[in-house]
This record gives structure tokens, sequence and C-alpha cells, in this order.
């Protein structure tokens, strides 16, 4: 019983420990850059004496980063399944935007204020090392992959190409629109929408009409179905 009493305690220190080094590492690197931030840093603020508790609990940078999208990502792929099942059969385009945009505003919406990962996540995406991990972080979500393939079924006759750069121009739009937002709210600063959840609906506004738009080819024509540029 001492023995189980000793690991449990043990576990739980661990447990905080961790919690700690994600959440300084998380505020340092959304304020500073992943690569500007000490391992002797990120302790320091997480409130460890010890210089190497960073790298002891989570081996690499790269591997703190990941520690750091997984924590939020879990939440996210939550809110993500449960807007997808409401969603169901619908034909309507706005219904599966939505489920790309407010997994996101609800998570940031449900930490309160001042939030980091917004302002975390831009970072990582700014890094082409780092970036690798968020897109890999994403595409091991079911929910994600199912939203994905239903997204395309309404621009059947897009080029793949051209389909795969409008999710990346959806997710920048969706990220720094949030970045937006976060760092209005931690500086006390009015913003244009009064909540996170008219910011997803601006947003969803503006990614269907992105989804939608014509795709132009290099003479200035409109080009469709088979004939659409590729690149």
């Amino acid at each position: 019983m001492v023995a189980m009493a000793g690991r449990t305690t043990r576990e739980t220190q661990v447990g905080a420990t961790r919690e700690a080094i994600l959440t300084a590492a998380e505020r340092l690197f959304a304020e500073h850059g992943v690569h500007s931030v000490s391992n002797r840093r990120i302790g320091e603020a997480a409130g460890q004496g010890n210089t190497a508790a960073v790298g002891y609990h989570f081996g690499t940078k790269t591997e703190l980063v990941r520690a750091i999208a997984r924590r939020h990502n879990g939440p996210i792929e939550e809110n993500r399944a449960r807007l997808i099942a409401r969603t169901g059969d619908s034909t309507e385009l706005r219904d599966w935007v939505s489920c790309l945009v407010r997994p996101t505003t609800e998570h940031l919406d449900s930490l309160g204020s001042p939030t980091w990962y917004a302002r975390f996540i831009a970072q990582v995406l700014a890094d082409p090392a780092l970036h690798r991990i968020t897109v890999e972080e994403s595409l091991t979500s079911p929910a994600m992959r199912l939203l994905l393939e239903r997204l395309r079924c309404f621009m059947p006759d897009l080029p793949s190409a051209v389909t795969d750069e409008r999710h990346a121009m959806a997710r920048n739009l969706i990220v720094h629109m949030c970045v937006e937002r976060e760092r209005a709210l931690a500086d006390a600063v009015p913003t244009p929408r009064a909540t996170w959840h008219d910011v997803a609906t601006g947003l969803i506004d503006a990614i269907v009409g992105l989804w939608q738009a014509p795709v132009t080819g290099s003479s200035g024509g409109t080009a469709t179905g088979a004939d659409s540029p590729t690149g």
C-alpha cells in the first residue's frame, strides 16, 4: 500500500511537471518563436530548478512541439466529431465548412483568456520542419479525414492541386484570424467581432466563398474540369 501510494504521488508530480512545462513552452513559443527559446528558459518559466527537466520529460524540442499540439488536438477532435455527427447528411457546403472552423474557435473560447494556442500554431506553421508535425497530427484525425472527404464532394471538378491549395488557404485564414483575436484579447484591445462564435461565422462566410471561387488559367480565362490548371 505504501509503495502504491508512493507511485501514485510520483506519477502525480510527473504529470504536474509535464503540464507546467507544456504551458510555459506554449506561451514562450507563441511570443518569441520556437527556436528563440531555450530549454533552460522553458524550465525556469515552468518553475523547474533542474535545467535538464525539459529534455528529461520530452526529449527533443520537436517532441515538445508535438506534445503541445496533441494537448489541444484532443479537445478539438472531440469538437469536430460532435459537429460532424450533428451535420449528418447535410448537402450544404456551409455546414461542412462550419465543421472545419468551429472546432478550433470553440476550443479557444473554452480556454478563457489569455490563450497562446493560435499564436503557437502560427509560429509552428512558419517553420518548414515543424510545419510537417501539424500536418501529420491533423491527418491522423479520423474526423478531419472524413471532413476533407466531404468537402471534396462539393467541388468534384476541382483539380487536386487546387483543392489542396484551397485547404491550405483555409487553414491559414483560420489560424491567422484566430491569432488576431487571441492577441487582441491578451492585450485588452477591442475586437471587430464580439465573440469567438461570431469570429467563426465570419470565417465560414469567407471560406465558403473561397471554396466556390472559379479557377482562373494563366491566360486569364476560367478553367473548369479536366482543363483546369494543376499547379
